[in-house]
């Protein structure tokens, strides 16, 4: 079972996710998730509105590649009580934005969509009254000597969703490449500020890397520089604790890394 899901107030065991999907990208991105999550896809189901009541009275959690308003006027006529009835998300056929609709405290949505978002890396967007806080991004990056700037741009492109994007502080790495101009270019032309770490401060979150690599330890003198970049400066910007929302992922010349903090609550 993965962390989001125990978050939620229903037996996943005999209440089986449904994601509803009705165009191409979201079909595809409805495969995605299901390769991620135990779920069932139905993509068209015919008749619409009859068959997603069907899977709300039977109290299956639901989540919809559609428009808002979809949703919302096919589940109308059968919404209950935010007590009683199932945790539904409304997520974009982009999959860059999640929307717990219903039941975002008592049916657990809200952090069913928390847990979600990390997964896909896509932005959470809670509308109930609630002290959710907008969290800060870090990019991790590291690359070969003179590695092309469109190789780092490549790795932000696949995985990086734009609305992400725009929340990201920094691009950082280790000190070792604090004069290398494909880094250097990049923050100019995202007007994201480039910071770098020695490997001493990046070997303090050792722990928390998805892999502790002996090779880049012997190289460069700790055990990981996008993860740990990242997650020194989430931490430094809002003196919280960070997360990885993004493991590394490589090509032939670079690496990216994405960490998230959350700011504290005035």
């Amino acid at each position: 079972m993965n962390k989001w899901e125990s978050s939620l107030n229903v037996p996943l065991g005999k209440n089986k996710i449904i994601i509803i999907s009705l165009t191409q990208k979201g079909h595809d991105l409805a495969q995605r998730l299901c390769s991620l999550i135990s779920a069932r896809h139905v993509h068209k189901p015919t008749p619409f509105a009859v068959t997603v009541q069907r899977y709300f009275k039977h109290q299956h959690p639901l989540i919809f590649i559609t428009a808002t308003g979809i949703a919302v006027r096919s589940l109308a006529p059968v919404i209950h009580s935010k007590k009683s009835d199932p945790p539904i998300l409304v997520m974009d056929e982009q999959g860059e934005f999640i929307i717990p609709l219903l039941s975002g405290h008592e049916g657990g949505a809200n952090e069913w969509a928390r847990g979600l978002s990390e997964l896909l890396t896509a932005q959470l967007v809670i509308t109930t009254a609630a002290p959710y806080q907008k969290p800060v991004y870090v990019i991790g990056m590291g690359c070969d000597r003179g590695c092309p700037e469109s190789y780092l741009q490549a790795l932000i492109d696949a995985h990086i969703p734009t609305a992400t994007l725009q929340q990201v502080v920094a691009i950082t790495s280790i000190n070792l490449k604090q004069n290398e101009q494909a880094l250097l270019a990049l923050s100019q032309r995202l007007n994201i500020d480039f910071i770098c770490y020695p490997a001493t401060t990046l070997n303090s979150v050792a722990e928390q890397l998805s892999y502790k690599s002996e090779i880049v330890f012997r190289e460069v003198g700790c055990y990981g520089v996008a993860e740990a970049a990242a997650l020194i400066h989430a931490h430094h910007i809002t003196q919280q604790p960070a997360e990885l929302a993004l493991i590394k992922h490589k090509n032939k010349r670079a690496t990216i890394a994405l960490a998230r903090s959350y700011p504290k609550d005035q």
